[in-house]
């Protein structure tokens, strides 16, 4: 998708990049994150209104170090350099980058010496966050420092009719509280965007964009009722409402009224074009015996294709042909899949549908390849979805197979299916569930003894778990009021015929994953 004003951010293998570009998008800017050794004919094409070279562990002067075509220097572009940005621009321009005598990590002062351009309306000093080894020793010929601090005489510098500002800090983190400032200053007063990329704009343009690929296709969407497939599925709707369908398997090992849900979601918004297949049984099925998660993943996987691919052959041949299949690859996928790291050949594909484009020689539509998970809820908004869908935890592609450890049965599904749903509703009504990543609860392949009136007891154990996380790479155990986890308890266990005890999984990850299988 072209856009009318972007930020090309370059990425040199910094930790921090992604959040660069969040910053940018939530000034309703558009950005992209391309790898550093991007040609000058791909930067040229891209038509940036400004460009950030990010951070990076290398050192600008070792063997092998990451560095641009230096010819982005002669575009007249404005370009913004970020620790290791500003260490290559030293580089380039004839200025001296040493290992620093004290490391910065961490909290510094900056003292601001230009309250102009980058620093306009920055007080005379405020709190940074550094992150580096190395520092500038000799500043450019042509270049002024225009902020330092007790051990980086040179943490801000500019060369403005080469276009070059650069700082030795990290403006994208938290931890740097103007930070978000600064960014702007270059973004709207140095760049001059205008801020015009918004959610509104985007579906319009989305819109414009599918009816444009799928001309008089046909389209077939992979429904799971979670957020991408979602939005994915009314984005269809609004752009060609008579030339697709979306289809949603239910394999047996959804939650609670999960498919009800869905049903009552989207027969609202395309009742004709919504297909719910009932494999449930089959699922289940071909479940009956295996106990290791990695046989349950992929015979999961292949049934859902099996089942899909049924579905589409009879849709087929009322519609007459099927031409792409829509999936919700988001931005964080597209950018691993050209890391700096180590490129891969295909982006990750959604866990419902992969395999699926190969075996029926379909093209793909993936109309949230450019946004962020927050930026796909807000999609969702304007287009009409609820928030009790749209915030709505991760929930993994082979769904309750996963935390049903041991054999899967429909039995014992629809026990943990109870006690998940009393632990969802009172995180619910807590106020506490929007304050987790993620929360749900695992039936233990072990059973224990209890005592219920004047009965022994030998049931079966549950596990709950709730973590907090920002993007699901790193979690911490959500610490849940004691009252709350009391309350979990007892009604799991006086409600749920079958359970006669609950522990909380207070593991991090790592050295833990979310998931226990």
């Amino acid at each position: 998708m072209q856009h009318s004003e972007s930020i090309l951010i370059l990425d040199f293998g910094s930790q921090y990049t992604q959040l660069i570009a969040r910053r940018i998008r939530e000034m309703n800017v558009y950005c992209e994150i391309h790898p550093f050794n991007i040609t000058l004919e791909k930067i040229k094409h891209f038509n940036p209104a400004g460009i950030i070279l990010s951070g990076s562990p290398a050192s600008v002067d070792e063997e092998g170090a990451p560095l641009p075509d230096r010819k982005i220097f002669e575009l007249g572009t404005p370009v913004l350099g970020v620790c290791y940005g500003m260490q290559l621009i030293a580089h380039f321009f004839g200025g001296k980058v040493d290992r620093a005598a004290q490391r910065e990590f961490g909290r510094a002062h900056l003292l601001v010496d230009r309250k102009e351009d980058l620093f306009k309306n920055f007080p005379a000093e405020t709190v940074v966050w550094e992150s580096h080894g190395d520092r500038l020793e000799k500043i450019p010929p042509g270049f002024e420092s225009i902020a330092h601090t007790e051990n980086a005489p040179i943490a801000a510098m500019r060369h403005v009719p080469k276009k070059c500002w650069a700082v030795q800090f990290h403006p994208e983190v938290a931890h740097t509280p103007m930070g978000k400032e600064l960014l702007k200053n270059f973004i709207y007063d140095i760049c001059k965007c205008s801020g015009n990329w918004t959610t509104a704009s985007f579906v319009q343009e989305t819109i414009r964009e599918i009816r444009e690929k799928v001309k008089d296709g046909y389209v077939i969407c992979a429904l799971s009722g979670g957020v991408d497939s979602s939005v994915v599925a009314m984005l269809l709707h609004r752009a060609i409402p008579d030339n697709f369908t979306a289809i949603f398997v239910d394999n047996g090992l959804l939650r609670k009224n999960e498919r009800n849900q869905v049903e009552q979601t989207f027969k609202k918004f395309f009742n004709n074009h919504l297909i719910v297949a009932d494999a449930s049984e089959l699922f289940l099925s071909r479940l009956k015996g295996i106990d290791d998660p990695e046989k349950k993943r992929k015979i999961i996987g292949n049934t859902f294709i099996d089942v899909f691919d049924g579905e589409v052959q009879k849709l087929k041949s009322s519609v007459g042909h099927i031409d792409f299949l829509a999936q919700g690859t988001l931005y964080p996928d597209v950018i691993e899949s050209v890391s700096i790291k180590g490129p891969s050949a295909t982006i990750k594909t959604h866990h419902n549908v992969g395999g699926l484009p190969e075996k029926m020689h379909l093209k793909l539509i993936e109309p949230l390849r450019e946004l962020f998970k927050d930026e796909v809820r807000a999609v969702g908004r304007e287009l009409g979805l609820s928030d009790e869908l749209l915030m709505r935890h991760p929930f993994p592609g082979p769904g309750l197979a996963v935390r049903v450890l041991g054999e899967v049965t429909k039995e014992r599904c629809d026990v943990l299916r109870e006690a998940d749903a009393i632990f969802i509703d009172e995180l619910k009504s807590s106020g506490q569930y929007s304050q987790v990543w993620q929360a749900f609860t695992v039936l233990l392949p072990v059973k224990s003894v209890g005592v219920m009136g004047d009965a022994r007891t030998y049931q079966n154990a549950v596990a709950i778990r709730a973590v907090t996380s920002q993007d699901g790479m790193t979690a911490d155990w959500a610490h849940l009021p004691y009252e709350l986890l009391g309350k979990i308890s007892n009604r799991i266990i006086n409600e749920v015929k079958g359970i006669n005890r609950v522990t909380y999984d207070i593991s991090s990850k790592p050295p833990a994953t979310i998931e226990w299988e």
